[in-house]
C-alpha cells in the first residue's frame, strides 16, 4: 500500500499527526480499554460460577484497584466525549472546518471532568478514612 502512494515505510512511521490523529488513536485505544474491562468482568463472573470465591476474588481485586478504576474512568469518559464530538460533526457538517477548535474544546471540558473525580479517588486511596 505504501508503495502505491509513493510513501516509504520510514516516512509513514515519521508521520506527525495533529489533534485529529491523536483523537482517532485515543478513541480506538479507549474503546479497547473498555472492551478489556468488560472482558475481565465476564471472566470474573465465570470464575465465580465455576471455581468459587478465591479465584473470582483475586480477579475482582485486580479490576477494583484504584489505578484500574482511573484507567477505566479515563477510557469511558474520553470515549464518550470524543464520540459526542464526532457525532456533532456528523450531524452538523459545517462544524468540520472547526475540527481543531472542537478538539481543544473537548479537552477543555474533559480535563476538569476527569481530574476532579480522579483527585478524590487518589486522595481516598492514599489517605484512608
Amino acid at each position: 500500500m505504501s508503495a502505491s502512494r509513493g510513501v516509504s515505510v520510514l516516512q509513514a512511521l515519521r508521520y506527525r499527526g495533529r489533534q485529529g490523529m491523536v483523537s482517532w488513536t485515543l478513541h480506538r485505544l479507549t474503546g479497547l480499554g473498555i472492551v478489556l474491562f468488560v472482558g475481565i468482568h465476564v471472566v470474573a463472573a465465570f470464575f465465580l460460577q465455576q471455581f468459587g470465591d478465591p479465584v473470582a476474588t483475586a480477579v475482582t481485586a485486580a479490576y477494583e484497584s484504584w489505578p484500574t478504576q482511573l484507567f477505566v474512568y479515563f477510557c469511558v469518559l474520553y470515549h464518550a466525549f470524543n464520540g459526542a464530538r464526532v457525532a456533532l460533526m456528523d450531524l452538523f457538517p459545517r462544524l468540520l472546518r472547526y475540527q481543531h477548535e472542537l478538539v481543544w474544546l473537548q479537552w477543555a471540558v474533559f480535563t476538569p471532568a476527569y481530574m476532579l473525580p480522579a483527585f478524590f479517588l487518589i486522595r481516598g486511596a492514599l489517605i484512608p478514612g
